[in-house]
């Protein structure tokens, strides 16, 4: 079987899974009470279902099981398994804590413990790690200490496995980011001719759209935590293979891939900071809320989201292409300070840091009007 169909009819098993899976895990959902109740800081106003993410779950595993036996010989490279265990595994461990916190909602310090156990089992147990860097304006890969790949790891699976877990807040948002990173990975991995990674990217993204047809606005179901968890998980384990794998992805890739909930985050850490407020308290300052609060649709706001997650990626794929270039080291430099300069104007358009605070397009103002006077003087 031509491997491209092969992937194809994976990506359409994990598709019908889905949606075939998802009305059932809505009523396991309410018959076990795992259940979203309104309160203020929630958009929707009637209860709704979780455990969402477990319909996913099974879509991905289910169809890579079912499409296992169909793997031609030498596709995959004995080593590639490692890869494979250590995103099931960690996964399951991963989708057992969210469908638990879905239903009796346990502390962020038992959530937290939970990630780190499953990403010391990704480290430790299957020896998945950050072990290269490419550097730009270094040599071409820099290797990584090995005492310092561990926490690093470690670091990267927990925080991006958070930052999708805080974008969850409309319908149809964290899925629909998440399928926008899977998907830049699918074509980055075709482009490397990663076997393993595009095999599971495209098992995962079949999950993803399936359940999209019950959680994009107005939802019938929501992922949960063990929906966002796995998504998470998920992505920093396999967004890893730009550390990882290849000389030809630079240390700006990854983060680009998973932009929209990485500078999210980090905009909210900034965010508490500034107002002195708990790094780890929740708030309705997120993008999505700043978006909602500027008179943007709940569709409107989710597409302009998924929008940008767009632009990130295509930037990813991008940057992927032209690294091994004799100019990557510059294209680099501009791809950081273009992010920098739209990230900031975007931060202070949308107030997403401070709704008063707008030094950057104060300054650009001022710059604009002293041109304008400058030319009407010369006019004279």
């Amino acid at each position: 079987m031509p491997v491209g169909l092969l992937y194809s009819i994976g990506f359409i098993i994990a598709l019908v899974l889905a949606i075939a899976m998802t009305p059932l895990v809505k009523k396991f959902a309410f018959k076990v009470g795992a259940i979203d109740k309104p309160n203020h800081r929630k958009v929707h106003t009637r209860i709704m279902p979780r455990l969402g993410g477990l319909a996913i779950y099974i879509a991905f595993v289910g169809a890579f099981f079912l499409l296992s036996p169909f793997i031609p010989d030498g596709l995959l490279r004995p080593q590639d398994s490692n890869m494979i265990n250590a995103l099931l595994v960690g996964g399951t461990m991963i989708i057992i804590l969210g469908a638990f916190d879905d239903r009796f909602e346990l502390s962020a310090k038992v959530k937290l413990l939970g990630q780190i156990a499953a990403a010391c089992v990704v480290v430790f147990v299957f020896d998945v790690k950050i072990d290269l860097l490419n550097i730009p304006f270094g040599e071409t890969m820099q290797p990584i200490a090995g005492w310092i790949s561990i926490p690093l790891t470690i670091l990267w699976i927990v925080g991006v496995t958070n930052a999708i877990n805080l974008i969850d807040g409309l319908d149809g948002l964290a899925a629909g980011v998440s399928g926008i990173a899977i998907a830049t990975i699918v074509v980055m991995a075709s482009l490397m001719g990663f076997q393993p990674v595009i095999l599971l990217s495209t098992l995962l993204l079949g999950g993803i759209v399936g359940f999209l047809v019950f959680n994009f606005h107005p939802a019938k179901i929501f992922m949960g935590d063990s929906g966002s968890l796995f998504l998470g998980f998920s992505l920093a384990t396999l967004s890893m293979l730009g550390f990882k794998q290849v000389t030809i992805v630079s240390f700006v890739t990854p983060l680009l891939i998973i932009g929209v909930p990485l500078f999210d985050t980090f905009f909210a850490i900034v965010r508490r900071w500034v107002n002195k407020k708990p790094i780890f308290a929740p708030d309705k300052g997120h993008l999505h809320h700043r978006l909602r609060d500027l008179g943007f649709s709940h569709r409107r706001t989710v597409l302009i989201i998924w929008g940008i997650a767009a632009i990130f990626g295509a930037l990813a794929i991008v940057q992927s292409a032209v690294v091994q270039s004799s100019a990557a080291n510059w294209i680099t430099f501009a791809v950081i300070c273009m992010l920098m300069f739209f990230l900031q104007i975007g931060a202070e358009v949308t107030g997403i840091v401070d709704k008063t605070r707008r030094p950057l397009i104060n300054f650009l103002s001022r710059m604009r009007l002293r041109l304008k006077l400058d030319a009407e003087s010369r006019s004279k």
